[in-house]
C-alpha cells in the first residue's frame, strides 16, 4: 500500500529545542510507523522534503519548533495554509533558490505548491523553544512537550491514513 501520509521531522539536533522535531518522529517511530504512513527526516534540507513530496502524498504533517511567543514547551497543531505565489522575477527565482536548503518550512511548502506536488492538507504540529543554542540536549519544556506531540501524531496520523479529518 502506498503511503497516503508523509510525516516530516525538520530541525536542527545540535541547536538545543530546534531538535524538537528530529526527536519527535524518532520516538513515534519506535513502535513501528502506522500503515499509510512514512516518516521523514528533513532535518534541515528544505529541498528534501520537496523531492520527497514528489512521490506523492494525500497529506503532510510537518514537524517542528515554532516560535509562537507561547510559554515554552506548549505544542501546537496548525493547518498550513500556502498561497499561491505570484510569477517571480528572475532575480527573486534565485535568491529564493538558493535558500532552499535551509530548514524554513514555508519556503519547502511554496515550491511544493509551485511544483504541483504540495499535498492538499497540510499541517505544522510545533513546540515553542526555549532554549537554541549550540546543545544536543532539549530542555525541560520541551522534552515534556515531545511526549505531547509524540501522542497527538499518533492520533493524527491514524485519522488521516483512514482518509478521516483530523478537525
Amino acid at each position: 500500500m502506498k503511503p497516503r501520509v508523509l510525516v516530516a521531522g525538520m530541525g536542527n539536533d545540535l541547536r538545543q529545542d530546534d531538535g524538537f522535531g528530529i526527536a519527535v518522529i524518532r520516538r513515534f517511530s519506535e513502535p513501528g510507523v502506522p500503515e499509510g504512513v512514512r516518516v521523514y527526516e528533513s532535518g534541515i534540507a528544505g529541498i528534501g522534503l520537496v523531492q520527497e513530496l514528489m512521490d506523492g502524498y494525500e497529506a503532510l504533517i510537518i514537524v517542528d519548533a515554532v516560535d509562537r511567543a507561547e510559554k515554552p514547551g506548549s505544542v501546537f497543531l496548525l493547518e498550513a495554509d500556502v498561497p499561491e505565489q505570484e510569477e517571480p522575477t528572475d532575480e527573486s527565482r534565485q535568491e529564493f533558490l538558493a535558500d532552499t536548503h535551509l530548514t524554513v518550512p514555508s519556503q519547502a511548502l511554496t515550491l511544493a505548491r509551485a511544483l504541483h506536488i504540495l499535498p492538499q492538507t497540510v499541517y505544522i504540529l510545533g513546540c515553542q523553544p526555549k532554549e537554541c543554542g549550540l546543545g544536543m540536549d532539549l530542555s525541560g519544556p520541551v522534552e515534556r512537550g515531545v511526549t505531547e506531540a509524540v501522542e497527538s501524531l499518533r492520533d493524527l496520523t491514524a485519522r488521516l491514513a483512514q482518509g478521516r479529518a483530523a478537525f
